[in-house]
């Protein structure tokens, strides 16, 4: 998958396995001032420019047929400054790499998504998340950005500079410029304790205004097919810390999550008919447990089943009808679903295009294993969340245009007329932005 500066290039291909496209050339910049120079030479020969990170979205949202510009030369910590609480880093700095960083500091971000194989520019473009009552996604943690525009120069925005460019770059979707390097704020390293336990759906959807505002991070998981649900609550501890057993960590997140869970879903494919007794068991593979630990390591956990998804954030008042219409469309059709639906929230914030833009939201996310035919489910449960003015996840699959957002984004005109102004001539354009963001 890596290749050289010199510009050779092959197919590149996505995490999910979805999406694949051949680019001119690829080239691995050292250095911000080797970016702005593969800017200039790409508007030079006429070709657009896409960076990538991990390929972890599940849409053509980092694919192209110009110039791959891949960050993994740009990584690690530029500055941490005790003080202010922030830390600068470089933009193709996997999450992990930042996570274990910061926690040698005694430092940690206040809230995180559950993967941390992304780079932070790639996670933070496409609106990366977790769960939070108060906390919000991973861009909304951010202090400064630097951005190498389509001209080649390089624009540094926060609250104070450039602050309509800060106000929209944060998730930028690639369509501003490459962001080359991100402030965000951190915080002294603290301890969660996770609170895992299964629960009823109908108890869930019941006491979801409660089971939310108890708790600093609520999340849960439905097993179609099912009334069952695996919940989590993470909310910060005194402590002490005690973490998850090496043996228990193995075999509740390596075989269970990972192992059997991989197995079950290749029956499922190979007798889909299994399904819904597959889902039964699986619903009841995890038994309750609580542990404390630090923040990365309760809300990250590793994913091997690969997969492919779809997420829509709708406003939180309206998540409980919204799951109870996807649960009335499983059981009236003939669809086998043998992955669960993920739930999670986030309060409102001041980012343009985030899925959270000015509304308290909750995510609902739908899944089908890699290889899966995924197209008849996604499209029924698009239909429910689009009744519920769902804006979808950028990075994750949908069949939403540039008509849908100006709809269900207020600000939506703000992001498009700094596009015309940052990239006039369309410098960082694709197939997938010409739909998302119209010409």
């Amino acid at each position: 998958m890596s290749s050289t500066a010199s510009g050779k290039s092959g197919t590149w291909r996505n995490w999910g396995g979805n999406v694949a496209s051949r680019p001119a050339r690829e080239v691995t910049p050292a250095s911000v001032d080797e970016l702005t120079a593969a800017v200039r030479r790409a508007a030079e020969d006429g070709l657009t420019v896409k960076a990538v990170g991990t390929g972890h979205s599940f849409t053509s949202i980092a694919a192209t047929d110009g110039v791959l510009i891949r960050p993994q030369l740009l990584t690690g910590i530029r500055d941490i400054d005790r003080d202010a609480l922030t830390v600068t880093v470089e933009a193709g700095t996997p999450l992990r790499r930042l996570n274990l960083a910061l926690a040698r500091e005694g430092l940690s971000l206040t809230n995180m998504g559950d993967i941390m194989e992304q780079t932070v520019s790639g996670a933070v473009s496409t609106g990366t998340h977790g769960t939070g009552r108060e906390s919000a996604s991973i861009a909304a943690q951010i202090k400064g950005l630097e951005l190498v525009t389509a001209d080649g120069s390089v624009l540094t925005c926060s609250e104070k500079e450039n602050p309509e460019v800060f106000a929209a770059a944060r998730i930028g979707l690639g369509a501003l410029g490459i962001v080359t390097a991100i402030t965000f704020a951190v915080e002294p390293i603290f301890l969660l304790t996770a609170r895992e336990e299964p629960m009823p759906l109908d108890r869930v959807l019941a006491d979801f205004d409660e089971l939310w505002a108890e708790n600093e991070h609520f999340e849960f998981y439905w097993f179609p097919h099912t009334g069952s649900t695996n919940t989590k609550r993470n909310n910060r501890s005194a402590g002490p810390r005690k973490p998850v057993g090496q043996l228990a960590g193995w075999f509740e997140d390596e075989f269970l999550s990972n192992g059997v869970f991989q197995a079950a879903q290749w029956v499922g494919r190979a007798v889909p008919a299994t399904i819904p007794a597959i889902a039964q068991v699986s619903s009841k593979a995890l038994s309750a447990r609580t542990y404390t630990d630090i923040p990365y390591r309760v809300f990250t956990s590793p994913r091997r089943v690969r997969f492919v998804e779809m997420e829509y954030a709708v406003p939180r008042e309206a998540v409980t009808e919204t799951l109870r219409e996807l649960k009335a469309m499983v059981e009236r059709s003939p669809l086998r679903i043998s992955f669960p639906i993920e739930v999670r929230t986030a309060p409102a914030d001041d980012i343009t295009l985030s899925t959270a833009s000015g509304r308290d939201s909750a995510y609902i996310a739908v899944h089908m294993v890699k290889g899966a035919p995924y197209q008849g489910y996604f499209t029924a449960a698009e239909r429910i969340l689009t009744a519920h003015e769902g804006r979808p996840h950028w990075g994750k699959i949908h069949t939403r245009d540039a008509e849908y957002f100006a709809g269900v984004y207020p600000r939506f005109g703000e992001f498009t007329a700094l596009r015309d102004r940052l990239d006039p001539d369309r410098r960082f354009q694709n197939d997938y932005l010409r739909r998302v963001l119209g010409q």
